[in-house]
């Protein structure tokens, strides 16, 4: 097999993964990312998990070729069906619909607090996602987000608060846990309570690090938003006014996005 490159996504993935920590990778796909991971010695070992045998036999034939067969194991399974509590120190769950990852999270709720951190990147219903996460007990540790060929991507690092003895769910780039604090961020700050919608729709940490992706992709929905208002505009149907209240609301919390971080009436105009 020639020198692995990892896509951006990929990428950003992986760097967000602690090393010397044992990997779960569900929905392994090609088993590209344990791969890249162990053979720089980021990691030591990992299971790569997946629902479908195709995509399996093809990481198995990967792992094979890149003689890896003694630190990645491959298991067929349903989300985290196949594993064993406390087995694997971090989780990657990636590229699938929120709504699947929501229903494999549940599915394998009793293993969560096994896992140090989790390592997310759901591919639709990210707010909704966000929301999940937070009412099932699971604090935001970082959140990056990035742009490959015209789409993007973002990467949610989470931890289950049973885990670490977190008395509040936290959200933001540190969390108080007793008398520890998580850090991911050279700018501690703890957060609690309730998210926002706008947190909610564009994450804490990336709205508090001031992402420049995420200002682009702010820029590119508020765009979009306003071209449907603009098409929905001649019609008088009841769906077409249910959809343009709908999008009024998106806009409504992109504008606020972009006043909170100083990207409207500052540096950005």
């Amino acid at each position: 097999m020639t020198a692995l490159r990892l896509s951006d996504r990929l990428h950003m993935i992986a760097s967000m993964v602690t090393p010397g920590s044992i990997l779960a990778d569900v929905g392994c796909d090609h088993g590209y990312l344990p791969i890249w991971l162990v053979s720089r010695g980021i990691i030591p070992k990992a299971v790569a998990l997946d629902v479908n045998r195709g995509p399996l036999q093809r990481a198995e034939e990967h792992i094979r070729s890149c003689g890896l067969e003694s630190s990645i194991e491959t298991r067929l399974s349903d989300g985290l069906a196949a594993l064993q509590p406390g087995e694997c120190s971090t989780l990657v769950i990636a590229g699938m619909g929120g709504p699947l990852m929501e229903r494999i999270l549940e599915d394998g709720m009793d293993l969560l607090p096994g896992f140090k951190e989790l390592i997310l990147q759901p591919q639709s219903d990210i707010p909704h996602f966000r929301g999940w996460l937070y009412d099932h007990g699971l604090a935001v540790l970082d959140e990056r987000m990035v742009k490959e060929e015209g789409k993007f991507y973002t990467i949610i690092k989470a931890c289950d608060i049973k885990a670490y003895g977190i008395k509040a769910c936290g959200i933001g780039p540190s969390i108080q846990c007793d008398n520890r604090i998580i850090e991911n961020n050279s700018e501690p700050d703890i957060r609690a309570g309730v998210p926002t919608d706008t947190e909610l729709y564009c994450g804490p940490v990336l709205l508090q690090k001031k992402d420049p992706v995420l200002f682009e992709y702010l820029l590119f929905r508020r765009r979009v938003c306003g071209e449907i208002i603009d098409s929905l505009s001649a019609s008088g149907s009841t769906a077409a006014a249910k959809r343009r209240r709908e999008v009024e609301k998106e806009l409504d919390i992109i504008q606020k996005a972009l006043q909170q971080a100083g990207w409207i009436g500052g540096e950005y105009g």
